[in-house]
């Protein structure tokens, strides 16, 4: 046993992150959000080796039962772009915020044709006045010098973050489209995608059929779009990214498992969340950061299966669908949603993953 054990460890610490590359034809990134939310396409991958199943996203409601437990992602995007220029040369900039500490403060990306220095003076479009105050790792600390609070200068001036490979300006439709329905905690500068396909009339139908719904809330960071940029895969640090998961929901997650429920997480970022919860004996409550790198050899202790949309080649969300549904099985399912043209990434369709099982 524990030969094999140190086999399969070696094998997951030698793992490389060109194993997760992919070719994908760019005409199939979505560049704008489907006419509907849940009008997308929605990919069944179950588990035990079955063929994939192209199905709407509708279908949804027939595939879960009476009693299934669905866990969403409440965060709320803030409009986290600002576009200035350099006070002192006019060189165009742009702010990208990573979170807001508090009071006139912002921590961010900040890109420009040269790096600007600390004391560096922007002014935004509008003419608010901000200036950098030096590093913070591979982020900046930015003040806002005009305004007391930086969330209420980025809801007056901000433009919605959109992913890096959405090449066009921010639209007024992406003020609400880039936010899903039950969005309540502001605090992510990108948005958990999975949950973007829920409209109101499905959450209703889904309550009506007597599933289960609860909520925790993990702020995206911008980092989750950075590729893995090691070489083997055990190398890459994971961002750290805020977290909460409630008493509410750990006790609706217990009380399903003791009834043998089955558990549904909305999105990527909420099976981060719960397994950090479940990383001691059981589930508790969780108020902080995580940093939690889930990878092929990761073991689940919460959730059963998954919405997520498809994610971009060498990142760590596409090695964390690949912990969770098996590497071969999700090369095979991207592999056919190329074929069938499936629209790829925050805009585009989703995917439901069982869980592979022990002998998968």
């Amino acid at each position: 046993g524990s030969a094999r054990l140190k086999r399969c460890d070696a094998a997951v610490t030698a793992m490389e992150v060109s194993e997760f590359d992919y070719d994908l034809p760019a005409a199939l990134i979505a560049q704008s959000p489907p006419a509907n939310r849940a009008g997308s396409r929605l990919l069944l991958v179950p588990a035990g080796g079955g063929p994939v199943l192209d199905r709407w996203f509708r279908d949804l409601t027939a595939w879960l039962s009476a009693g299934d437990l669905l866990v969403v992602n409440d965060t709320r995007v803030i409009r986290a772009r600002l576009l200035g220029r350099k006070a002192n040369t006019g060189g165009q900039v742009e702010i990208l915020v990573e979170h807001l500490p508090g009071g006139n403060a912002a921590v961010a990306q900040v890109k420009a044709s040269k790096s600007p220095s600390a004391g560096t003076v922007i002014e935004t479009e509008s003419g608010s006045r901000l200036v950098v105050n030096g590093r913070l790792g591979a982020f900046f600390c930015v003040e806002s010098l005009d305004q007391p609070e930086f969330g209420v200068l980025l809801e007056k001036e901000g433009h919605v973050p959109l992913p890096p490979y959405i090449d066009r300006p921010d639209q007024l439709q992406d003020q609400a489209r880039y936010q899903t329905i039950y969005a309540r905690v502001p605090g992510a500068v990108a948005a958990p995608t999975a949950g973007l396909h829920f409209d109101r009339e499905m959450l209703d139908t889904l309550a009506g059929r007597g599933i289960q719904v609860e909520t925790l809330t993990l702020h995206v960071g911008a980092a989750t779009f950075q590729p893995v940029r090691c070489r083997q895969v055990s190398m890459h640090r994971m961002h750290s990214e805020r977290v909460w998961v409630g008493q509410q929901v750990v006790d609706a997650i217990s009380s399903a498992r003791r009834a043998g429920r089955r558990i549904i997480a909305v999105g990527t970022t909420v099976v981060r969340a719960l397994e950090s919860a479940a990383l001691g004996d059981s589930i508790a409550p969780l108020a902080g950061q995580t940093d939690l790198f889930i990878y092929p050899g990761f073991e689940f202790k919460v959730v059963d299966a998954m919405i997520t949309n498809f994610h971009l080649p060498r990142s760590s969300l596409l090695m964390l669908v690949s912990a969770f549904a098996g590497t071969e099985r999700v090369r095979q399912a991207y592999a056919h949603a190329i074929r069938q043209r499936y629209r790829f990434f925050s805009y585009g369709d989703a995917m439901l993953l069982e869980k592979k099982s022990a002998g998968e």
